[in-house]
């Protein structure tokens, strides 16, 4: 994988701040326990709070490193004339890899830029991400919602998700991002959607709109947020050829 000149962030920061906020809790209350001399409770806060620093470290490798290895490898695949979607782009993580393989391609990225989502996300910061990989004059940035794309039907030969999907709150509206996904991708299309949440969800509304060649799986150790509780899938799809 090559090395990265753009900064990306933190995803979901406030979840990270949780893990290591409850970190020093637990230290301190194990601290607490052991200058009272009540040893059992000291040695289970300290294990919560070594069980919490871990998560934490397992969160903040993933962020950071983890899923730009898996993607790159998801990545691998582009021939390099592709024209690509990337929904949810944010500060670029899976938008900027892709467009570091279209030499002779296009990709597109599409985000309401919520900095809730991924810390610092707005668009000039993806822009500026674009200039420092080298990739600008092969990116196109676009401000929409994923339930309502602003591409025509059969738009795109790759479309991909990485972890955006699973914020529309209500179901309905992510079977409408799926589907919007599905429309604009062209007949034997690939679809790549990454999330730690829906995924049979997303996988049960391809298979409605006709997508056979569909399949969920693990993306591995390195996309945990935490640990395996909170690992990712990856849905892969081809549209079905007209």
């Amino acid at each position: 994988m090559r090395k990265r000149h753009g900064r990306y962030g933190f995803d979901a920061p406030w979840a990270l701040a949780g893990l290591l906020f409850g970190a020093i809790v637990l230290l301190a209350l194990a601290t607490a326990s052991f200058t009272l001399d009540i040893l059992p409770a000291g040695l289970a806060f300290l294990f919560g709070a070594l069980y919490t620093l871990a998560s934490a470290a397992s969160y903040l490798y993933t962020t950071r490193r983890g899923k730009f290895a898996v993607w790159a490898e998801e990545l691998g695949r582009l021939e390099g004339g592709e024209r690509l979607l990337d929904l949810g782009c944010g500060r670029g993580a899976v938008l900027l890899l892709a467009a570091q393989r279209l030499e002779k391609g296009r990709a597109a990225g599409v985000d309401l830029w919520r900095s809730r989502d991924q810390s610092g996300n707005n668009a000039p910061v993806t822009r500026a991400n674009a200039a420092a990989e080298g990739v600008s004059e092969r990116v196109d940035l676009v401000t929409g919602d994923l339930r309502d794309l602003p591409f025509g039907d059969d738009a795109f030969d790759v479309v991909v998700s990485s972890l955006a999907v699973h914020n529309i709150a209500a179901a309905e509206g992510r079977e409408r991002a799926v589907r919007e996904a599905h429309r604009v991708l062209r007949p034997g299309g690939l679809m790549l959607i990454a999330d730690f949440q829906h995924t049979p969800a997303y996988e049960s509304t391809l298979r409605e709109l006709g997508v056979v060649d569909v399949r969920r799986r693990d993306a591995g150790w390195r996309f945990w947020y935490g640990g395996p509780w909170f690992r990712t899938e990856i849905v892969e799809a081809r549209k079905p050829a007209s």
